[in-house]
């Protein structure tokens, strides 16, 4: 098995069937435009899914992440966001702050500036790739270290956490065609009526039929059952990598991602890092609300 920019390609010739025939994997027909918006704390939580699906079936689709616009029935919906954010921030840190400093700091961060959606599309401007990972960079100081993602400083930090050209960054934060990618986000969120968040629009470009939009989170298979709909076959998964290849692809992973992507109980989840850990390919990174896996570089010279 290798892997491709898209996810898992399968090399050996195990997982292949009528449905991989009917469809070309160098060019995916099925397109899943992935409305998100860095501060919806479902748009967090889906992020392991999608990496399922990708793993899986990533050869029959692209994905196409839209940062949301504003309409009112969005609007609305952001609000109980705020709510939800504000909840979760006080439950987390009541018993370490006093009262006072949660009110200061939990207003701040939940500030929404318009120089977040523009950083990442500027970071989209350095690839797809690129793109997601300054966005999962975000979404982790947000939701795992509750830093101020608004503040400059912040979103550089994640710039070079994602291994992004920071000069090129830094230029592109206030470039014409940042603005102009995310008006063009904008307009697509009105233009398909999306109205909470996450969403999803799947798209098979070889039929002429509508798309299928599914807002909301669900469960991992009602994921995989739109997407069959769509292609109109029932999808062969591709085997999944082994854990220390998933690891090094994303340099850096949660046990619960671990747990719900590979379909292990946290045990098991547990019992295989350690393996990993004892022959010193990954590194225990303790987190406030998760604890994480970093994939260690092999520099030695043979």
């Amino acid at each position: 098995m290798m892997w491709s920019q898209s996810g898992l390609v399968n090399t050996k010739e195990t997982n292949t069937s009528a449905v991989d025939s009917s469809f070309n994997s160098a060019y995916k027909p099925i397109e899943m435009y992935v409305f998100l918006d860095p501060l919806c704390p479902d748009c967090w939580e889906i992020e392991p899914y999608l990496r399922k699906l990708s793993i899986e079936y990533g050869r029959f689709f692209t994905i196409r992440p839209v940062l949301s616009g504003r309409n009112k029935a969005l609007e609305l919906y952001q609000l109980h966001v705020s709510r939800k954010i504000r909840e979760i921030y006080h439950q987390s840190y009541q018993k370490i702050h006093r009262t006072s400093d949660i009110k200061a700091k939990r207003n701040h961060l939940i500030h929404t500036p318009d120089m977040i959606s523009l950083a990442i599309k500027a970071a989209e401007l350095q690839g797809k790739r690129a793109g997601r990972h300054f966005l999962r960079k975000i979404q982790e100081k947000l939701f795992l270290n509750w830093k101020d993602i608004s503040h400059k400083s912040i979103l550089i930090e994640c710039a070079n956490e994602a291994g992004i050209d920071l000069e090129e960054f830094k230029k592109d934060l206030y470039s014409y065609t940042a603005k102009k990618a995310l008006q063009s986000d904008i307009k697509l969120t009105y233009e398909m009526n999306i109205d909470r968040l996450p969403a999803i629009v799947y798209i098979n470009h070889q039929t002429d039929e509508q798309g299928i939009k599914i807002s909301g989170l669900y469960s991992y298979d009602i994921y995989v059952q739109v997407l069959a709909e769509v292609m109109n076959t029932q999808p062969i998964p591709s085997e999944k990598p082994s854990l220390i290849q998933f690891i090094r692809y994303y340099k850096m992973i949660s046990t619960k991602e671990i747990a719900i992507i590979y379909d292990w109980p946290l045990s098991k989840v547990k019992r295989e890092l350690k393996k990993l850990q004892l022959k010193q390919l990954v590194e225990y990174i303790p987190g406030k609300k998760e604890s994480f896996w970093k994939y260690v570089e092999q520099n030695h010279v043979k």
